[in-house]
């Protein structure tokens, strides 16, 4: 099974587009199942701003259910990719058969705490009575499908590893594409409001899941998903998790995040402002997946020739992406400054929404552009399994710096103050990176070690 794999012996730039353009794609795809549930429940007379409100406060959970497929897929990729830059192909397949494994049974839990827990759960996340029946109605049939959400997402992660980005972005195409497909007919056609967008979501998950299961047992990978290799081995498990660990703790962050914004919101500024948030992170994550792409992309190109001692390569791949990232997000930055009354009034034409939703946009990502230097600066240390470093840097933003101030800051500004505190953070995180990436980069050679 021994043959040469284009990591470790195409151009790095080319390597880099190869993988990154087609990661990019899907993300933003992949970013339309929440974008497009937002957009269809807003625009529906029925539902408006108490179903944006809804599923503002449903997100933070449906974050913490990607985090499972992150940790599991995320971890289990990079290992997979280190082993095959070793040429320890053996290994490999044990790691995509113990990930795969892992990722069931996360999402099989995932499934029961959440039909047993429900109103507990939106309740301690923020939502109102007014919101609740809203969320309640959204995420009982959401949680049916937590395993395929889990699935698709960590799986997928496997697809690009094994030399495949292009069909990793058809994977979230047919998800997305579904979505996008059966929301309009479920919420307006079938009149099923809330119910109906999250129908349509995971309806559209488990065919991915199906999609990308077939494809680790075709003949268009090179390595297979096997029965023999899913029983669980303690150290395979331990490594995943830790390299999994920086960036599921990440998503749980961002959970974290959102329900202490959502709370402080709702203190300073009601269900319009969590309403017009709710817009602001649909804006952002349509800002941030260009950035999640090309990590995504770049992730095996440095794990690979990390593995294979290709120092050279490593410190290549991840200026280009760190280049391309900031290039990107600083074009999408521009968006937020000249039109930003339009990109809010995708969402709803309430003239408050609207206003308030432009203020937030232009005042929560005054900073934007540094963040595509610090994600990429703090996912390096994940992609050569460097957990503990990756875990402080992943953090720094919503953990150290940006929840701090959310909950410091309206007290001094009121409602204005929570706004500023995203720029904030942006910045003393984007510092704090560069201080680790910089010294990082220059003893990479120190940093390998046999994993």
């Amino acid at each position: 099974m021994d043959y040469v794999n284009p990591l470790g012996e195409d151009k790095v730039s080319k390597l880099l587009v190869r993988f990154s353009v087609p990661a990019i794609v899907g993300m933003m795809v992949n970013a339309l199942y929440n974008i497009v549930d937002r957009i269809y429940i807003g625009n529906s007379p029925d539902l408006g701003a108490y179903g944006i409100a809804g599923i503002t406060i449903a997100f933070p959970i449906m974050i913490i259910l990607m985090a499972m497929g992150v940790l599991f897929g995320i971890g289990g990729a990079t290992l997979f990719s280190i082993k095959l830059g070793q040429k320890k192909y053996e290994d490999a397949e044990k790691t995509i058969g113990n990930a795969f494994t892992l990722l069931l049974l996360g999402g099989l839990v995932f499934m029961i705490l959440g039909q047993l827990f429900l109103t507990q759960i939106l309740t301690l996340f923020g939502a109102s009575s007014e919101v609740l029946p809203y969320a309640s109605q959204y995420m009982r049939i959401i949680f049916f499908g937590s395993m395929f959400q889990v699935v698709s997402m960590g799986m997928n992660n496997f697809i690009r590893a094994d030399g495949n980005p292009k069909i990793a972005m058809v994977s979230m195409f047919i998800g997305a594409g579904v979505n996008t497909i059966l929301d309009p007919i479920f919420i307006y056609g079938f009149k099923m409001g809330m119910a109906g967008a999250a129908i349509a979501t995971i309806t559209s998950q488990a065919l991915s899941s199906i999609w990308i299961i077939t494809y680790f047992l075709s003949k268009r990978s090179k390595n297979k998903l096997r029965l023999s290799n899913m029983k669980l081995n303690r150290k395979v498990v331990k490594t995943i998790t830790s390299f999994g660990l920086p960036a599921c703790v990440l998503q749980i962050a961002n959970s974290l995040l959102n329900v202490v914004l959502n709370k402080t919101l709702i203190n300073y500024g009601g269900d319009l402002a969590i309403s017009a948030m709710g817009i602001v992170n649909s804006l952002q994550t349509i800002l941030v997946m260009p950035v999640i792409g090309i990590n995504q992309g770049v992730q095996p190109i440095i794990s690979f020739n990390f593995g294979a001692k290709k120092y050279d390569r490593v410190k290549e791949a991840a200026k280009l992406a760190i280049f391309a990232c900031t290039l990107l997000v600083s074009l999408g930055y521009l968006a937020t400054r000249f039109i930003p009354n339009q990109m809010v009034g995708l969402f709803n034409r309430d003239p408050e929404l609207l206003k308030f939703g432009s203020f937030a946009l232009s005042r929560w990502f005054l900073l934007t552009p540094l963040i595509g230097f610090q994600i990429i600066g703090a996912n390096f240390f994940q992609a050569i399994g460097k957990p503990r470093s990756a875990m402080l840097l992943t953090l720094s933003r919503q953990i150290i710096f940006l929840i701090p101030s959310i909950l410091i800051f309206p007290m001094v500004w009121g409602l204005e103050g929570i706004l500023y505190a995203a720029p904030f953070a942006d910045f003393l995180s984007t510092v704090l990176t560069a201080f680790f990436f910089f010294n990082g980069m220059k003893n990479l050679e120190k940093k390998a070690a046999v994993i």
